[in-house]
């Protein structure tokens, strides 16, 4: 019997959710860590009963769970997240130099290849990776101390390492996006790292086609295809064919290309989903939310309302909290601020909300069970 798992992490709590291969009825677990800020939880595609959660405070600050039975049980693994050698200075918002100063885990990424290797990606934006699941994290030091790294500066949100991607046929081509510098690629498994940002114009930074310095929200990659990105940039959407070497718009007819989530169909690489958002000032949807599909790997957009609120709605749906599940008909899942989480078990064709009334959702996960 196939199954799914969806891994929520909220402003007060994780929860999971799952449910048969027919995705009709669903079992509710939690909270775990309540009152706690998960930022992300996710799972070993190699072990799926191998769960990773970042687990934050204002109060108690950062720390990292781990749970071996499918998150039934969880225990707490290493958290001490040290930056490699003499850390030196980023620029501030007003451009002034700021130390580093570790503050939070935004994401974490287990392995295609191991269920001991993970990496996490935190702020200030820096890399760093455990053998051990999760017992001991050693800096990626090459990405932030590379020859750009001294002038990144924080987005509205932070300087957040928000997003890495590994390429599932090579265990040694990773890219990861960092709020507000962009997208940065190693072929050498993070031990060295250029920019991949040719192509994005950001008309809100001195120079918009700056070699760095843009906001990324978000990107994506169908694993069939890992040459193909997607990408949700502060205003644009953007696709790249050459692993990230050269960007161009694909935004087309969207009502409006600003928004933080990015995702790919499970089965069609040329199938992207995005959640368009009001505007950059205003974080939510405009009183209707709708998914917006593109069968065609960008430009051709439709709405995919059936079963989503369409007056009166004024959520958010953030960067982490849109994914999709491996089954044969590809389901697509996403949490928003007013905490609903919807699931679409057709492909976005129609929606429901699985759960509703859980604290803001700050990230979702799908795991396809077997």
């Amino acid at each position: 019997m196939t199954g799914v798992r969806v891994l929520a992490g909220t402003r007060k709590g994780a929860f999971i959710l799952s449910s048969d291969e027919g995705r009709k009825q669903w079992n509710i677990s939690g909270p775990h860590f309540a009152g706690w800020e998960i930022y992300h939880i996710k799972g070993s595609s190699v072990n799926p009963d191998r769960l990773y959660a970042s687990q934050s405070s204002s109060w108690f600050g950062q720390h990292m769970q781990r749970s071996d039975n499918g998150g039934v049980t969880w225990n707490p693994v290493g958290n001490e997240f040290l930056y490699d050698g003499v850390a030196g200075t980023h620029q501030w918002y007003d451009g002034t130099p700021r130390p580093w100063e570790f503050k939070r885990v935004w994401h974490l990424e287990p392995s295609d290849f191991d269920p001991e290797e993970v990496y996490a990606g935190v702020e200030d934006a820096a890399l760093f990776k455990s053998t051990d699941g999760g017992s001991t994290w050693k800096e990626l030091s090459g990405l932030r101390t590379s020859k750009t790294g001294s002038s990144w500066q924080p987005g509205a949100g932070g300087m957040c390492l928000h997003t890495i991607v590994l390429d599932p046929k090579s265990n040694g081509q990773i890219f990861v996006a960092i709020s507000a510098a962009g997208v940065f690629r190693s072929e050498d498994g993070g031990e060295t790292w250029k920019p991949s940002n040719k192509g994005l114009v950001s008309e809100y930074i001195p120079d918009p086609t700056a070699e760095v310095g843009h906001c990324v929200h978000k990107i994506a990659m169908h694993k069939s295809r890992p040459e193909v990105l997607y990408m949700q940039k502060h205003w644009d959407v953007m696709r790249s064919d050459d692993s990230g070497e050269n960007w161009y718009e694909i935004s087309g007819d969207l009502p409006t290309d600003f928004g933080f989530a990015i995702d790919v169909h499970a089965h069609e690489p040329e199938t992207v989903y995005v959640v368009p958002i009001k505007s950059d000032s205003e974080h939510f949807v405009d009183g209707s939310l709708k998914v917006f599909r593109s069968r065609t790997g960008g430009n051709e957009w439709e709405p995919l309302s059936k079963g989503l609120p369409q007056s009166n709605c004024y959520v958010n749906v953030l960067r982490d909290a849109m994914a999709v599940d491996s089954l044969e008909s590809c389901g697509v899942y996403f949490g928003t601020s007013g905490g609903q989480i919807y699931a679409s078990s057709d492909s976005g064709d129609s929606w429901q909300a699985i759960v509703h009334d859980l604290p803001p959702v700050l990230s979702v996960e799908v795991q396809t069970l077997k």
